[in-house]
């Protein structure tokens, strides 16, 4: 069977924290809600409505999660910036025939678009699923790796069975990834190149 390799968005494909930023002063803007938009994009990683949490009334949070996506497609969509090798690392799993995944905490349709704007075309994206959740879609297109920069994908990838790989590119560094269980941390995706061809060399 062909290698499967999924990775995740925010933080390990892209840099969506200017656009997240963005958008998150804009709904604050319009609802008048005091949003502290630099620690949220601090924190990204489990699903939207745990961040709105911290500033809406928890009867409001599911309407305002609406609206941030609406929002999100036209301020957080264009900001957003591939992060160094990321393309490069999708090519590598191409390269030997591999099949790619894209498994994200993110609203599908908003993440289908972000991989739309930098040309990324992948074989399966599978939207809002967080940590442990994310293994269960892992499993079902039968993954054999997973890349991501939160302790939250280092779960999932361990739930699917999946080598963990972390990359130092979010929140966390090695040291805590490694903690977390990663089987390899890598600086950033210009590594996973040369760490694919030592896997697969075995």
């Amino acid at each position: 069977m062909a290698l499967t390799v999924g990775f995740d968005l925010d933080m390990t494909l892209l840099d969506t924290r200017p656009g997240i930023k963005a958008t998150y002063q804009v709904l604050a803007a319009e609802t008048g809600a005091r949003i502290d938009a630099d620690l949220a994009v601090s924190r990204l990683g489990p699903p939207l409505t745990h961040e709105l949490a911290h500033w809406f009334p928890a009867d409001q949070v599911e309407r305002v999660a609406d609206r941030y996506r609406e929002l999100y497609r036209e301020h957080a969509v264009p900001g957003s910036l591939e992060l160094p090798g990321a393309l490069a690392a999708v090519a590598a799993v191409r390269a030997v025939g591999g099949r790619v995944l894209v498994i994200t905490g993110k609203y599908e349709p908003n993440a289908r678009l972000h991989l739309e704007g930098i040309g990324l075309e992948v074989d399966a994206l599978v939207g809002d699923l967080w940590a442990e959740t994310k293994g269960d879609a892992l499993r079902e297109h039968g993954a054999d790796v997973y890349v991501g920069d939160h302790l939250g994908d280092v779960r999932g990838a361990l739930a699917a069975g999946a080598v963990a790989v972390g990359v130092a590119t979010g929140p966390y560094g090695p040291a805590e990834l490694t903690a977390a269980g990663a089987h390899t941390v890598l600086n950033d995706l210009t590594e996973f190149p040369a760490w694919l061809t030592a896997h697969l060399a075995g």
